[in-house]
């Protein structure tokens, strides 16, 4: 019993961290259709962020992550203003462009930090464990899935109750009517574009509390992932994928711990075979 409330938890926290990943993903692409292949870089600059804050800068850990996500959150503002911004009307070279930034960062940072893991800074109370039902549970597990149900409620308030999040959703539409009625749709999108690089930055800067560690690859490894979690929640669906993020953390946990290392992340791809095969448009296949 301990042993299934263990692989729950830490299922569900790293189905939160996937959460805090995909959901700027499906954000950008559900909103834009952008299929930013440099959120991963997003991810990686928010977690080298926090890293350096909290060793070499000094700063507490509850500073060193809002400074992270702040970073990562400007990074991607920059990335949509001089870079994907040019290129709307161009899918093809936005890919492109975006997977080279995807590749470029984390050479960067490995140039400049080294291709070794470093250590992630972490605060004592959130080191430790918490005993539920027998199991003992670090406690990062839960401050992730905390991070990521905050995250999915701010981002359903912001869709369907703020001003921004409807000229956003009409501008998906029909972005000429929108910009005909004198509403500068541009801002809305690069405000969209900010919104998921600070959620994959924040994924970051929480991530090196679940590996215990930041690696220059680290965000390249869970973009994977986070596309399929897009995929199977349904492409544009925040609520799609928060169900999906849960449904891949726990599979990928059990299938390693009762099959052999490694066979979690082919049950991934079963899972998303099967559910592609009964339900082609993911779990819901609409914005929401």
């Amino acid at each position: 019993m301990d042993t299934v409330v263990l692989l729950s938890c830490t299922g569900l926290g790293l189905g939160a961290l996937y959460f805090l990943v995909a959901s700027g993903l499906s954000l950008i692409f559900g909103l834009m259709d952008v299929l930013n292949f440099a959120h991963g870089a997003l991810l990686s600059i928010g977690a080298y962020a926090t890293w350096w804050a909290g060793t070499e800068a000094g700063l507490s850990f509850w500073l060193a992550v809002p400074f992270g996500t702040l970073v990562g959150t400007t990074a991607a503002v920059l990335l949509e203003l001089f870079l994907i911004r040019p290129l709307y009307s161009r899918p093809r070279d936005q890919i492109l462009a975006t997977v080279g930034v995807g590749l470029a960062v984390p050479a960067l940072l490995m140039g400049i930090w080294g291709a070794d893991a470093r250590p992630f800074p972490q605060p004592a109370v959130l080191s430790g464990t918490w005993h539920v039902l027998g199991a003992t549970v670090p406690v990062n597990r839960f401050v992730l899935v905390a991070a990521a149900a905050l995250l999915l409620l701010a981002l359903r308030l912001f869709l369907a109750r703020t001003r921004y999040g409807l000229i956003v959703r009409a501008g998906v539409e029909d972005r000429a009517m929108v910009m005909a009625l004198g509403i500068d749709v541009r801002k809305a999108f690069t405000l969209v574009f900010a919104i998921g690089g600070a959620a994959a930055a924040l994924g970051g800067a929480l991530g090196g509390l679940y590996f215990g560690s930041v690696n220059p690859g680290q965000g390249t490894g869970l973009l994977i992932f986070a596309f399929v979690v897009v995929v199977m929640g349904g492409m544009g669906s925040v609520t799609g994928a928060a169900v999906a993020s849960v449904g891949v953390g726990l599979v990928q946990q059990f299938a390693n711990y009762y099959t052999g290392a490694g066979l979690g992340d082919l049950s991934v791809v079963v899972l998303l075979a099967v559910l592609l095969l009964v339900r082609p448009r993911g779990l819901t296949g609409r914005l929401a």
